[in-house]
């Protein structure tokens, strides 16, 4: 960390326009960029005074042929404790294992999100992944069947059983859960297990879309409807015509696409942006939410009609830390789907291991789990997991559950409120560490960290720059 309390990121990429980018996007989170075009000017800084205050590297994997994991290696033995991430437009699970076997700690996948970058670099000086395998760990086939859905938690196996009797009918769905419970695997095999099964599940993400474009994505648009509306766009809901619409993260709807839902739910038609005539579409609609729909619905942020038009049938998902006893099953059926990827094999997993992790709380839930096995399969050497294979799960392991939160002054709660003479740290260092914390926990998902901090998103902009946590580079 430089001493203004900036940390510090070596991006290694040629292309300037990439470079200014990415120093936009770092200098959010209050990082400072250094810049190197080259494997020779990247070693060079390294091995200067400014390089060793290096929180991280950042290598882009720029054009076809670059030879990025060697790269990754070299970068790795000049200097091993410093975390590595890459960035490429090739989310190839091959390629994901030889660069975490080089040495990279985390992989990011182009287009890149601003939330998902700070998100990565905040988790890896912490010592942490920031679930970023994730669109690696994606290329993994889903599952479209109940029976494939591995887990016997009473609470569980309730959840598949309304699921399943909610496939046959054409009603609206409900889906709540938090984060990486598995919501769009248990909307895939409602849709597999419905009359609609034959033409596929079409699916959109309405947090990760832009406000004043989401409605164009799901409803369309007309040519010369708006300005840039330089062609006509048909829209995810004429493309799930005769099918099932899969909305993510609903709750993040802005009020005039909410409005323009309802409509139609309760008309079966559409009008899309610029469109003289509406259109009918016969489409089932599954919508799922890591918040409570109903807390959004009391707080104003969601159409009360439209909460009850979705929730015909709802289906609550519960976290996998409820359902320990499920971990050991699970883990087996995720490593034997994990050894059908390119470059990987095979793995049993010890009894130690399993009980590791079986103590740890799994904040992000089976997608977290998912990744720390792809993670400790890569780099595994042996024919079985043990707990050497996860340090991090391991270093955590034995932290308060997110049910009865972290003690304070407590080294494995998070954040603590003491300093090393016992003395109180001051407020504005404790709430700068909370919000770190809450930008971590929810991956960079800004909307949602303002939310879980009972904050406006802009009020939250505001305090990141006055607690230095987005200073100027």
């Amino acid at each position: 960390m430089t001493r203004n309390g900036q940390r510090l990121l070596l991006l290694i990429d040629d292309e300037p326009a990439q470079q200014r980018l990415i120093a936009a996007l770092a200098q959010r989170g209050g990082w400072r960029t250094l810049f190197a075009t080259d494997a020779d000017m990247a070693a060079s800084v390294l091995g200067s005074a400014q390089g060793r205050e290096l929180d991280a590297v950042l290598i882009d994997h720029w054009a076809p042929g670059t030879d990025a994991t060697a790269l990754i290696a070299d970068c790795h033995a000049l200097r091993p404790e410093l975390p590595i991430l890459m960035l490429t437009a090739n989310d190839s699970v091959a390629q994901a294992v030889a660069a975490i076997r080089a040495g990279a700690t985390d992989f990011l996948v182009k287009p890149l999100a601003p939330e998902r970058l700070l998100a990565a670099l905040e988790a890896c000086v912490a010592g942490q992944t920031s679930g970023e395998l994730r669109p690696l760990t994606e290329k993994i086939p889903a599952l479209l069947a109940f029976d494939e859905i591995v887990g016997d938690a009473p609470d569980f196996r309730a959840a598949l059983a309304v699921a399943a009797k909610a496939a046959r009918t054409r009603a609206p769905v409900l889906i709540e859960g938090e984060g990486g419970v598995g919501k769009e695997s248990l909307a895939m095999a409602i849709h597999a297990a419905s009359p609609r099964a034959e033409r596929a599940m079409i699916g959109v993400n309405c947090s990760t879309i832009a406000a004043n474009l989401l409605d164009s994505v799901i409803f369309g648009h007309e040519e010369g409807a708006f300005a840039g509306a330089f062609e006509r766009r048909i829209g995810q809901m004429v493309e799930a015509h005769g099918s099932t619409l899969f909305l993510d993260e609903v709750s993040g709807m802005p009020p005039e696409t909410q409005a323009r839902l309802l409509d139609m739910l309760q008309t079966g038609a559409i009008l899309p942006l610029g469109a003289r005539h509406a259109r009918e579409v016969d489409v089932r609609i599954i919508a799922a939410s890591d918040v409570r729909l109903v807390e959004a619905v009391e707080a104003g942020r969601f159409r009360e009609d439209l909460y009850y038009k979705l929730n015909v049938t709802h289906v609550a998902v519960p976290p996998l830390r409820e359902r320990a006893d499920d971990i050991a099953a699970l883990t087996r059926h995720l490593l034997d789907r994990i050894a059908q990827q390119p470059g990987l094999r095979q793995l049993d997993i010890t009894e130690d291991a399993l009980d590791l992790l079986r103590r740890y709380d799994w904040p992000g839930n089976v997608r977290q789990l998912q990744n720390a096995l792809f993670r400790a399969a890569v780099l595994c050497e042996g024919d079985a997991l043990t707990t050497a294979d996860f340090p991090q799960i391991a270093s955590l392991g034995d932290r308060p559950s997110a049910s009865t939160g972290a003690t304070a002054g407590s080294p494995n709660g998070g954040v603590s409120l003491f300093r090393p003479d016992g003395h109180l740290r001051p407020l504005e260092d404790i709430e700068a560490d909370v919000i770190r914390l809450a930008i971590g926990h929810y991956r960079g998902r800004m909307t949602e960290v303002a939310r879980r901090l009972g904050i406006g998103r802009s009020t939250l902009y505001r305090k990141l720059g006055e607690l230095g946590i987005d200073n100027a580079a």
